[in-house]
């Protein structure tokens, strides 16, 4: 089985790696050498340094502005970008919504829309989950009520909805059926974020990120224009969504770089007077995080290919997205373990531990998360017991 990348695709990485170390601005390279928590402010600076490149959508087509890379190319950015430790971009607007509308806005939509997600200028979040309606989100009952003058009057909530105190728009499924079962009285509504009635509360994580927000809606009035797609058919729109987002989770990069990360740790924790990364138990873990990976790359790869001569991702998606967040979680595990005493201090004061573990326990707090994101692993594996393995009433 080849493995290796055409030569063209070889350079392309090259180009993409030098070009990462020159454009990054040096307050922000400062942190991603510690893999520091960036700030909003900071990832949007990213955001405008790669829309100038034009690499912010690798994944849009020419037409709607994106730079026409092939899925390798895509693929090799994405990665690249993971091992620099770049600042993660917001994916409501990019990857998200941005897409949908693509496929499923009206003409004006496209026009308002997708211009400024491009450039930045407007910030994206999602309104999805609810308390009572996570993983079975077809039991949303946030009601969008049509008042007879143009307009959807929203009352209800939304929770998880990460970093709408930054957000300028929030794209969001309603009912605006109350009689109709489950799926068929959904719609997917746009709603701009200054609207009176929209108040945001965030609350702190674990962690310390202030990532996380409740949303509540009172009397909230939505345009009719800003409803994407037919009445009544939000939930197409929404398995269409979640299925962008699934593909974002394998994160092999991400886990590659923590990886690194970790024997940088071991290499200057001390056990017994010699570095942890010399002892047996320790070589062994992560020997074993390193198998892992390398079979998770491979099977990334594979998907990869298909992707390459146009196959889109299928419900192997699912098996990219259960194995890559375990491993994630499973690499910052392992850390706090070789960290020993210092992975205790969650809310660490700057120079009472080593710059490189300064983040650590906020980042394995934050991405105990990344099972439950995007469909939870549990769901995932119903999909693979269902699609992949033909399996009865899954």
């Amino acid at each position: 089985m080849e493995m290796t990348f055409a030569p063209e695709h070889r350079a392309f990485r090259d180009n993409v790696r030098a070009w990462i170390q020159s454009a990054m601005p040096p307050r922000i390279k400062a942190k991603a050498d510690v893999d520091a928590n960036f700030t909003h402010e900071e990832v949007m600076e990213w955001h405008r340094v790669l829309h100038q490149k034009g690499w912010v959508a690798p994944h849009w087509p020419k037409e709607h502005g994106g730079p026409g890379l092939d899925a390798t190319s895509r693929f090799l950015l994405s990665e690249e970008l993971e091992l620099a430790g770049a600042p993660h971009l917001s994916v409501f607007g990019l990857s998200m919504v941005g897409p949908l509308l693509m496929e499923f806005g009206t003409p004006e939509q496209k026009q308002r829309f997708l211009p400024k997600i491009l450039s930045g200028d407007e910030v994206w979040c999602q309104g999805y989950s609810e308390p009572n309606a996570g993983s079975d989100l077809a039991s949303l009952k946030l009601a969008a009520v049509d008042d007879g003058q143009g307009h959807f009057i929203l009352n209800g909530q939304k929770t998880w909805t990460t970093y709408a105190q930054y957000a300028n728009w929030i794209f969001l499924l309603a009912r605006t059926d109350a009689a109709a079962k489950k799926q068929a009285g959904i719609s997917f509504l746009l709603c701009d974020m200054k609207t009176p009635g929209l108040v945001v509360k965030p609350f702190l994580t674990l962690g310390g990120t202030p990532a996380f927000c409740e949303t509540f809606f009172e009397n909230v009035s939505v345009p009719k224009e800003n409803l994407v797609g037919p009445l009544n058919g939000g939930w197409t729109i929404a398995k269409a969504l979640l299925g962008h987002e699934r593909t974002l989770i394998a994160a092999v990069g991400l886990s590659t770089r923590a990886l690194r990360r970790i024997k940088r740790i071991a290499t200057s924790t001390l056990i017994d007077g010699k570095p942890a990364i010399d002892h047996p138990g320790f070589r062994a873990k992560i020997a074993r995080h390193e198998v892992k990976l390398e079979a998770l790359r491979m099977a990334n790869y594979r998907t990869l290919a298909g992707a390459q001569l146009g196959k889109a991702p299928g419900p192997e998606s699912s098996i990219l997205k259960i194995r890559g967040s375990e491993i994630y979680q499973q690499c910052f595990e392992l850390a706090m373990e070789i960290m020993g005493t210092d992975a205790l201090e969650w809310f660490n004061e700057p120079g009472s531990v080593p710059a490189l573990e300064q983040w650590v326990p906020s980042a394995f707090n934050y991405n105990r998360a990344t099972t439950i994101y995007g469909g939870s692993n549990e769901i995932q594996k119903n999909i693979i017991a269902k699609h992949l393995l033909g399996l009865p009433g899954a």
